[in-house]
């Protein structure tokens, strides 16, 4: 059995990292499941950050990329360089393939894109989506803003990322150059938000609003990138009521 399909099954997707009996006594497979977890939780990732998360020697880890490649769970990138590139080829990064991140869905895809659609072919076109896309993640948002507040302003990234993963989106949060940078290596309506940016844009203009800061969505994972990536800069406060700038949210400047 692929571990694609395996990781489809249900008792699987809950604890991912059970292996099929046979299997048991070698734990290759379920320390492939472990591989592919780490990707999920943390995003794209070299052979030696991989081997250092799960203590095992990159010479395994290797072998266990080449397999999971093998069964397009996973893929061979490039890693992406921010700011003036070093001296040498950049590291090679192994990111989860679409069949991948589908592997450990459990979700209604079909029936939610279905759902948007007649809202806007009957209810009002794609005005009627966005206030469905800002009236679900207000909803939504209520925790997110309880951990905010209640952080220490330095804070409040790192707060708003800790609430994320309690939802199931993998969030960190990491210094970056006059700034932060909020990373969701999950998103559980990723395929819905491919056709429906307005989840992205609505979702961007939350972060801006709980964060009392203008911010920059730079990537998406619904628009192929490996992360969804928040900028948030030092400084800029802003009121609450403006929303984040239409021309980055959910929508992938490059």
């Amino acid at each position: 059995m692929s571990l694609s399909r395996e990781l489809r099954n249900n008792g699987v997707v809950k604890n991912v990292g059970e292996a099929p009996a046979e299997e048991l006594a070698t734990g290759e497979r379920s320390t492939r499941n472990r591989v592919a977890r780490s990707i999920l939780d943390h995003g794209p990732s070299t052979v030696a950050d991989l081997a250092g998360r799960l203590g095992l020697t990159q010479a395994a880890v290797r072998r266990h990329l080449d397999t999971l490649v093998a069964e397009n769970v996973v893929e061979a990138r490039e890693q992406r360089v921010y700011g003036a590139r070093t001296r040498g080829r950049p590291a090679k990064v192994f990111a989860l393939t679409d069949c991948g991140r589908d592997a450990f869905d459990q979700s209604y895809d079909t029936l939610a894109v279905d759902a948007l659609r007649w809202i806007e072919q009957n209810a009002g076109g794609e005005a009627a989506v966005a206030a469905f896309a800002r009236d679900r993640i207000e909803a939504q948002a209520e925790a997110y803003r309880q951990a905010v507040e209640t952080a220490d302003p330095k804070d409040r990234t790192e707060a708003l990322a800790k609430a994320l993963t309690a939802d199931g989106y993998a969030a960190t949060a990491r210094n970056a150059p006059v700034g932060q940078q909020l990373c969701q290596h999950h998103c559980p309506v990723a395929h819905v938000a491919e056709q429906y940016p307005q989840l992205c844009e609505a979702e961007t203009e939350i972060f801006s609003r709980l964060l009392g800061t203008h911010v920059q969505r730079l990537a998406t994972i619904a628009h192929g990138d490996g992360v969804c990536t928040t900028f948030i800069p030092h400084g800029n406060p802003q009121t609450t009521s403006e929303p984040a700038s239409a021309s980055t949210a959910g929508r992938n400047p490059a």
